[in-house]
């Protein structure tokens, strides 16, 4: 019998694969779909489009601050 996956995603809004049947890791909570490996591959390639970090994200969307007395 294959094994069901299940996509979760951590705070950091970065997706894994990890079989269902076991209990979750620390940090990390589902995403909300599970099935073979290849189904879960496929969602997380459809839905993960920036693979950065979400607090790198966050930050490069900050502009930077100049300093005011130089």
């Amino acid at each position: 019998m294959p094994t069901t996956y299940q996509v979760l995603v951590n705070h950091e809004e970065q997706y894994a694969l990890y079989p269902a049947a076991r209990e979750l890791p620390d940090g990390w909570t589902p995403a909300g779909f599970s099935g073979t490996e290849d189904e879960c591959v496929a969602h997380v390639d459809a839905h993960w489009t920036d693979t950065r970090p979400h607090s790198l994200r966050t930050a490069a969307s900050v502009p930077a601050r100049r300093d005011e007395g130089a």
